[in-house]
C-alpha cells in the first residue's frame, strides 16, 4: 500500500461507490480487530481452529481495505490519493501491531498495550469519515491547504510572542543554572538582530497570506473536471506543503545567537518557496484575472522582504 501505485481501471470510476466501499471496508477492519482482542483478552485462549479462523478474518479484511484504495485511479489526483492512502496505510499498520501485541503479551491477562493498539485500529478506521469526499481532487486540495495554514500560523504567532516577550526568548523555559550567567549573550537579541528579524517576519506573514490566498481561490475556482485542472491543483498543493517546513527552518535560525548567514539562507529559501507557489497559482484556473492583484502585491511583499534580508546581512558575506 504505501509503496505501490493504483492502475487506470478498466471499469467507469464512480466517486459515491468509492466512499461507500471504502467506509465498509474500514468498518468491518474495526470489527474484526475487536473481535481479534477480545478472543485474547482472557483465558482460556482460542483453539488453533478458532485461531484459524480469526487469523483469516483479519487478513481478509485488510486485503479488502488495499484492494478498495486500489480502485482510485491516477487521474482522480495525487492529492486525494495521498489522503486515501495515508489513512489506509494507518488502518494496516494499526492491525499489525495489534496483532504484535497478542503474540507477545502474556496470555492469562488483557493489557494496557493489548487495549491501546485496539483503540489504535479504531481510531485509524475512524480516519475515513474525515476524509474530503468534495468534487474529487479540489476537496483534498482545499483540506491539505487548510493543514498547512493552520502550522504557519502557529509558527508566525510563536515568534510574534517571542520578539514581544522582550529582551530574552529563553526566559520562560529555561533556568538560570543551565544556562550559567544570566548575562550571556547567546540568550539574547542585539538590536541589529531585530532590524534583521523585522524583515524575516514580513516574510513568515507572507507566507500565511499567501495560503489564505491560495485557498480562497482554490475554494472559489478550483475545478477539478479535466485531467489538466486536477494536475494544476496537485501542483499547488505539493509546492503549498513546502511552505511550512521552510517557515519552520526559518523560524528555529531567529533564535539567538544570530547566524546572519543562517538566516540570509533559510530566508532566501523560504522566499522561493513562496515565489514558485504566486507563480504556480498565477498560471493556473484558480486565478482568474479577478484575482491577479493578490499575486502581484504578494510578489512585492516577497522581494521587498528579501531585499532587506540581504541588505541587512550583506556585511556578513
Amino acid at each position: 500500500v504505501a509503496e505501490g501505485e493504483p492502475g487506470e481501471g478498466r471499469e467507469p470510476f464512480e466517486l459515491p461507490r468509492f466512499w461507500d466501499a471504502l467506509g465498509q471496508t474500514f468498518q468491518v477492519a474495526s470489527q474484526e480487530a475487536t473481535k481479534l482482542s477480545l478472543a485474547f483478552s482472557r483465558p482460556p485462549l482460542p483453539s488453533a481452529e478458532d485461531c484459524q479462523k480469526l487469523s483469516e478474518d483479519v487478513q481478509n479484511a485488510i486485503l479488502a481495505v488495499a484492494t478498495v484504495y486500489y480502485w482510485l485511479p491516477k487521474g482522480q489526483g495525487t492529492t486525494l490519493r495521498k489522503m486515501v492512502r495515508d489513512a489506509t496505510t494507518e488502518v494496516v499498520e494499526g492491525m499489525i501491531q495489534l496483532t504484535d501485541t497478542i503474540l507477545n503479551a502474556p496470555a492469562e491477562s488483557l493489557s494496557q498495550e493489548q487495549l491501546i493498539s485496539t483503540g489504535g485500529v479504531w481510531e485509524a478506521c475512524e480516519q475515513v469519515s474525515n476524509l474530503p469526499r468534495g468534487e474529487y481532487n479540489q476537496a483534498a486540495v482545499v483540506s491539505a491547504l487548510t493543514a498547512c495554514l493552520g502550522v504557519v500560523k502557529d509558527a508566525v504567532e510563536e515568534m510574534e510572542h517571542a520578539l514581544m516577550e522582550g529582551q530574552d526568548p529563553y526566559g520562560d523555559i529555561m533556568e538560570d543554572e543551565e544556562l550559567g550567567f544570566r548575562g550571556n549573550r547567546d540568550t539574547y537579541w542585539s538590536e541589529a538582530d531585530r532590524q534583521l528579524l523585522s524583515s524575516c517576519m514580513g516574510l513568515m506573514k507572507a507566507s500565511k497570506a499567501c495560503l489564505k490566498k491560495v485557498l480562497a481561490a482554490v475554494k472559489a475556482h478550483g475545478k477539478a473536471e479535466s485531467p489538466e485542472q486536477i494536475a494544476q491543483l496537485d501542483d499547488l498543493a505539493d509546492i503549498a506543503n513546502e511552505i511550512s517546513p521552510s517557515v519552520d527552518e526559518l523560524a528555529l535560525s531567529m533564535y539567538p545567537p544570530v547566524n546572519p548567514l543562517a538566516v540570509r539562507l533559510n530566508a532566501a529559501k523560504l522566499a522561493s518557496v513562496l515565489k514558485k507557489v504566486l507563480e504556480i497559482a498565477k498560471t493556473s484556473h484558480v486565478c482568474p484575472p479577478s484575482e491577479e492583484g493578490w499575486v502581484q502585491f504578494l510578489t512585492g511583499a516577497v522581494d521587498h522582504n528579501i531585499n532587506k534580508v540581504k541588505s541587512f546581512t550583506q556585511g556578513q558575506l
